[in-house]
């Protein structure tokens, strides 16, 4: 253990120091703190694959609109809580064009992030209905969603989708929608964290089940289009980025700015929420949002109570996007492909060194390169493997986080490395293995 590429004594002082009882279980922030120290005190720089965070430059067209909004004034202007109608309507026309589905722009709520979004809607919909109490997670998914319901002390469910796919996911999603206590159904797509995405056959599926039991299903959007094995970046024109939005009319989308367009400082999304939906009236609302409407519930109870609304220059430059996407003049797929060449090479690197990749297909289909990929060791759990990476400078995350089964497994996320890194990742994985066979 001490011929490693990072000091042994070292590492062992900082994980002591750090408290965190297991570092398999730990969360991504303690993680990211604790390689933060042990690059500061060994001089020695991580391959760092543990946070989802983007590595592109941000978008310049919204870069542009943003600086033009604020020497504008608008800095010194609350923004209407339901959106500034530019940003409004171009997600309507974004929907439309990438989605192919109708959305019309008052149901399209800008948030404080997907984050935001999220738990506006965990806030709202756990009190839709008192007959219905809790949330059901397709897993693997995005661990702090569940951290929102804890802190909400509302209820959830969850499985993991692996061993579920295709026809066998409608008896697995049965099994829970049959008690009846099921509100909403949330997953993402492409996933966070195995990069699996849902055919249209297990879309339907999902709908089927969630209109046979009344659920309304939220689907996290935060990579929109980002399953590169098809291009949907030609606006108006088939294929489009996958929806449940085609098989139900009661659905909410996040859709981020931080991924597709690299514009993650200034923390904004939106809530694109079904027209059916967002006319909707719950008699149980009243009590806690003074009114029936599940619109008016979100954007004035929730939203307003969570925010007061987002930030007012950024809605600008994701409108200023959006409507360079609508236009034709700005690809936003291409711009992100680098995620998808720099996961090819990545994936190869730790293939050639005896890893295995955890999720690998959709259905039959293999799985497509992209913002994140899992791989496992043989003899390792995913939390053993993790604190030994920590000696060989490399970091990702356990995949008994984010409500996998698969506990051999990590998430590792291309974003951060750099392709000049690419050598000492090489270099890395081939001590481990040597050190491991």
């Amino acid at each position: 253990m001490r011929d490693v590429p990072i000091n042994y004594d070292v590492v062992k002082q900082k994980i002591k120091e750090s408290g965190i009882r297991n570092i398999g279980t730990a969360s991504i922030r303690e993680i990211k703190r604790l390689i933060n120290e042990i690059e500061d005190s060994t001089g020695k720089k991580f391959v760092r694959m543990e946070m989802g965070i983007p590595g592109l430059p941000p978008v310049q067209i919204g870069v542009d609109a943003q600086i033009a909004a604020l020497q504008n004034g608008v800095a010194a202007i609350y923004p209407d809580i339901e959106g500034i109608p530019e940003l409004k309507t171009e997600m309507s026309r974004f929907c439309k064009n990438f989605l192919d589905i109708e959305i019309s722009p008052s149901s399209c709520i800008p948030t404080v992030g997907s984050m935001q979004g999220g738990f506006s809607i965990f806030l709202t919909f756990q009190r839709l209905r008192k007959q219905k109490d809790t949330t059901l997670f397709i897993d693997p998914g995005f661990p702090v969603q569940k951290q929102q319901h804890r802190i909400l002390g509302a209820k959830y469910e969850t499985f993991d989708v692996y061993n579920y796919r295709g026809e066998k996911l409608r008896e697995k999603l049965e099994s829970y929608l049959s008690k009846e206590n099921i509100h909403s159904i949330i997953y993402s797509n492409p996933n966070n964290p195995s990069w699996i995405c849902f055919t249209d056959k297990e879309l339907r599926i999902i709908a089927e089940l969630a209109i046979k039991y009344d659920a309304i299903v939220i689907e996290d959007l935060a990579y929109f289009g980002m399953d590169f094995r098809q291009d949907i970046s030609t606006p108006g024109k088939p294929p489009y980025q996958a929806t449940i939005a085609k098989y139900t009319d009661k659905y909410v989308l996040l859709i981020s700015s931080s991924k597709a367009f690299s514009y993650a400082g200034e923390r904004l999304g939106v809530m694109v929420i079904s027209d059916s939906l967002f006319r909707g009236v719950y008699p149980d609302l009243i009590p806690y949002f003074g009114t029936d409407s599940v619109g008016r519930a979100m954007v004035y109870g929730a939203v307003y109570a969570l925010s007061s609304g987002t930030s007012h220059s950024a809605q600008y430059a994701m409108a200023a996007i959006l409507k360079a996407c609508n236009e034709g003049t700005y690809n936003f797929v291409n711009e992100v492909r680098d995620y998808a060449e720099k996961a090819h090479i990545m994936k190869k690197l730790f293939l050639d060194n005896g890893f295995k990749i955890v999720y690998d297909k959709d259905e039959d289909k293999e799985l497509s390169d992209g913002f994140y990929f899992t791989i496992s060791y043989p003899g390792f759990t995913g939390e053993e493997l993790l604190e030994e990476f920590l000696y060989y400078g490399i970091s990702a995350i356990s995949l008994s986080i984010t409500g996998s089964e698969r506990l051999e497994g990590l998430r590792a996320c291309v974003s951060l490395v750099k392709r000049e890194q690419f050598p000492d990742l090489e270099e890395r994985l081939k001590m481990f293995h040597e050190n491991h066979k």
